[in-house]
């Protein structure tokens, strides 16, 4: 009997590759695969003209919930035993999810990510895995180098959303994506309360699927980034660990800020400032819970953590590019101060 999987797939705008990509999932070999559409505000017709479709069920009112609650929307959704979140832009190819199933199988493995592809360049990367820097910063790993450099599966701070899979045992534990991230950063969060919790998150490069990238789709990105950033980082790191990088943390926004003064979005950042004070109360809870949930410290943790900022995606002015060497030194100093 082959594993019954549910994929959650998101509609947004715009979105020409919906259709292929949903009858790429429902196509899958050696699953029994069925596909929950959440149209979170698809504009093309897309959804419409995939009413109807055996396997597929279609939810949601249009309403933008935002890609985490329309995640965690969908999921609620689904009967599988396997969970894989799939976004409206991507198309797996015919084996990705049964090869995700076997890794998912590894009781050590708690988030199993496929091997991303630039467009339908198969050759080419779009993530084998996300890095996760100690500040907080997230990137997609192994972005534009060739898929052969990276063909050996190996554990990875952070899963792309774009194409994950969990246990359905293991999605409920970790109780899906935190909502408050809207979009931006909830992979990190997700895979990080994963490892804090004892489980692994793992690349699996056989486990293909081509993505339609597009990093400027949500139009007040960089808010949702900077702003998640700074969730992620005051809950995910026990309070030793936030004081011992207090003076990293001050230095990096002062930097942030001028950058945003330079690139036009220091009004998004201050934005974000003022979300986190008025849900300083939330954020006092939501780091309670995820601190107690916790099984693993940061002291074995650190080890995933990058120290320097990748410059394909951080282009840092020259005149800050210091601050990147000093940081690094300087967590290479504290990690053996963690518990």
């Amino acid at each position: 009997m082959n594993p019954k999987v549910s994929a959650v797939v998101l509609s947004y705008k715009d979105e020409p590759w919906l259709e292929r990509g949903v009858h790429a999932l429902l196509a899958s070999q050696g699953v029994d695969i069925d596909v929950v559409l959440v149209d979170n505000g698809c504009t093309d017709g897309a959804v419409e003209r995939l009413r109807g479709t055996p396997g597929l069920t279609v939810v949601g009112e249009g309403e933008n919930l935002g890609f985490s609650p329309g995640c965690n929307f969908g999921a609620s959704f689904t009967t599988g035993d396997y969970l894989v979140m799939a976004n409206g832009d991507l198309v797996v190819e015919p084996d990705a999810l049964a090869r995700l199933v076997e890794v998912v199988n590894d009781p050590t493995v708690g988030i199993a990510g496929g091997s991303i592809r630039l467009g339908d360049d198969l050759a080419t990367l779009n993530s084998a895995g996300n890095d996760i820097h100690f500040l907080g910063f997230s990137w997609v790993g192994g972005f534009g180098e060739p898929a052969a450099t990276h063909a050996i599966e190996k554990d990875v701070a952070g899963a792309m959303a774009a194409l994950v899979m969990l246990r359905r045992e293991v999605w409920e534990m970790l109780d899906g994506y935190e909502p408050h991230y809207f979009a931006f950063h909830e992979d990190a969060d997700m895979s990080w309360r994963c490892w804090q919790q004892g489980l692994r998150v793992h690349y699996v490069p056989d486990a293909i699927g081509c993505h339609r990238y597009e990093f400027g789709r949500v139009t007040n990105k960089m808010y949702l980034v900077e702003r998640n950033r700074l969730i992620f980082l005051f809950t995910c790191w026990d309070s030793r660990t936030l004081w011992l990088l207090a003076p990293l943390i001050a230095a990096s926004e002062v930097a942030m800020a001028l950058i945003g003064l330079r690139s036009g979005w220091f009004k998004e950042k201050v934005h974000g400032w003022g979300w986190l004070f008025s849900h300083r109360r939330w954020l006092r809870e939501r780091r309670r819970a995820v601190q107690s949930a916790r099984t693993v410290g940061d002291k074995e943790l650190a080890r995933l953590m990058s120290n320097r900022l990748d410059a394909k995606n951080f282009p840092i002015p020259e005149s800050l590019s210091f601050l990147d060497a000093a940081a690094a030194g300087y967590w290479k100093f504290i990690r053996q101060f963690l518990r």
